[in-house]
């Protein structure tokens, strides 16, 4: 069975009248779309792959709830605060601090930043989102997305160099799947490049799968002593670490608000629905931050709209977010696998490398994309002083060995940041958060016309994935 679109155009499918097997295969694929990308990010900072599945479902069957089942969209893991997450072990590592120590504080700081949505939803219901989005214009999260990407890079290189041939084999499967792939395959690079960069380790001998066989069928997807709440509950809480935590990650929350508002542009241009104004833009926000600050306090990343599942819903002309909600708990139960989880963190640090080499230059990539699609004008001498300035602190910061960084191990995740006591209180500014909140001021208070933020339809510019 068949139904035409709100437009009359083009004949779209009901996935209720595909039958209940049909539905099973297209919530199997939406799935595989966001796979890749969604458990890449818990292996990178160390965070539980098993609770990332768990809060991507939770997350986006609460977004489909907030927005009354109207808007197709799959909450997965966001790569734009990867950065947040290393510079706040940095952090943790000088105050001699483990990694699993340190995560919970830079979960506070996501917690938080998943509440700025909810400020931003509030102002946008009150006032209307076009008055709040002239604040953030692609001049100033342009170069912010930019940045991120810059940062990130030479852990993917530090990665690499344990084997090189394995990690080429995952950029190579990415770009030709990416490039030449037809259907599915084209969605998937990123996963392409995973598994098969995976299979060539494994073939050579490159993989310890002692965790794999050690590990129970089923198990709960999270452990409370690496949340939040374990974090408080063990009464020894690093007040400056904290601050510092909330400082520095909260500001990115500015770039990701503004990948939001492409994102549901772009769904609403794929299913050809106003999805801005039904069920609201307000509402898209709360569902999206409330799924980040739920998930944060339990251990898991940040959420973020997928651009990789719009592509499914180009793909297939089913719009109906049934399918999309069938992905979600199919992630669900596959977080209480803990015998699948160490099969995900048992792969080489080099099929890491490799495929983030091409995830974190296509952030800065995204950011250049951002700017040339909404028509950045580099003329204004304005426009090129917000972005310099970003560009410049953001990165000088972060590795400035004057300021903590050490050049030689940079790629680890060691970052420099401007530090300050407030009494007894040492609080860290990362490179992210000052070029951020100096560059929103700058846009501000500089003569001369200011951008507004005008999401293209065509490309959300989504700076969380491939």
């Amino acid at each position: 069975m068949k139904k035409t679109n709100d437009f009359g155009k083009e004949p779209i499918y009901d996935a209720k009248s595909l039958g209940t097997p049909r539905m099973l295969v297209l919530g199997i694929q939406h799935l595989f779309a966001m796979f890749g990308a969604t458990v890449l990010v818990p292996i990178l900072t160390g965070l539980s792959v098993s609770a990332t599945l768990l809060f991507a479902g939770l997350a986006t069957l609460l977004m489909h709830v907030v927005t009354k089942r109207k808007v197709p969209v799959f909450l997965g893991s966001s790569f734009a605060f990867l950065g947040g997450y290393f510079s706040v072990v940095a952090a943790g590592s000088e105050l001699g601090l483990s990694q699993a120590e340190s995560l919970p504080y830079a979960c506070v700081g996501v917690a938080c930043a998943g509440l700025l949505y909810l400020v931003l939803a509030a102002i946008c219901r009150a006032v209307g989102s076009k008055k709040v989005m002239r604040f953030f214009p692609p001049v100033v999260t342009g170069p912010i997305i930019i940045a991120i990407g810059l940062i990130l890079a030479p852990s993917a290189i530090n990665n690499c160099s344990s084997n090189w041939l394995i990690a080429l084999v995952a950029i190579v499967v990415i770009v030709i799947c990416n490039i030449w792939g037809k259907g599915m395959i084209k969605i998937i690079p990123i996963l392409m490049g995973v598994i098969v960069s995976y299979a060539v380790a494994g073939i050579f001998g490159k993989v310890d799968f002692s965790g794999v066989k050690e590990a129970a069928w089923i198990g709960l997807p999270f452990q409370m002593k690496n949340t939040v709440f374990g974090l408080f509950a063990g009464g020894n809480v690093n007040t400056g670490l904290l601050v510092s935590s909330i400082i520095m990650v909260v500001p990115i929350a500015f770039a990701t608000m503004m990948e939001h508002v492409g994102d549901i542009s772009a769904i609403s241009s794929t299913i050809e629905r106003n999805l801005i104004e039904d069920p609201g833009l307000h509402r898209t926000l709360i569902g999206d931050g409330v799924g980040t600050t739920i998930a944060a306090l339990f251990g898991a990343p940040a959420n973020t709209t997928y651009g990789e599942n719009t592509g499914v819903l180009v793909l297939t002309k089913v719009y109906d977010p049934l399918v999309v909600r069938l992905a979600a708990a199919f992630a669900i139960v596959l977080s209480f696998c803990p015998k699948f989880a160490a099969l995900i963190s048992a792969m080489p640090s080099a099929t890491i490398g490799g495929v983030s080499i091409v995830l974190y230059g296509m952030i800065s990539a995204v950011g250049v994309r951002n700017m040339v699609e909404n028509h950045t004008d580099f003329q204004k001498s304005r426009n090129v002083i917000v972005a310099a300035v970003i560009l410049g602190l953001a990165l000088g910061i972060n590795f400035s060995g004057l300021l903590g960084a050490d050049i030689t191990t940079a790629g680890n995740n060691a970052t420099g940041a401007i530090s300050f006591t407030i009494g007894n209180m040492r609080v860290a500014l990362s490179g992210l958060a000052v070029s951020s909140i100096v560059g929103i001021i700058l846009n501000a208070i500089l003569p001369d016309k200011r951008e507004e933020y005008m999401p293209n339809d065509e490309n959300s510019g989504s700076l969380g994935r491939f």
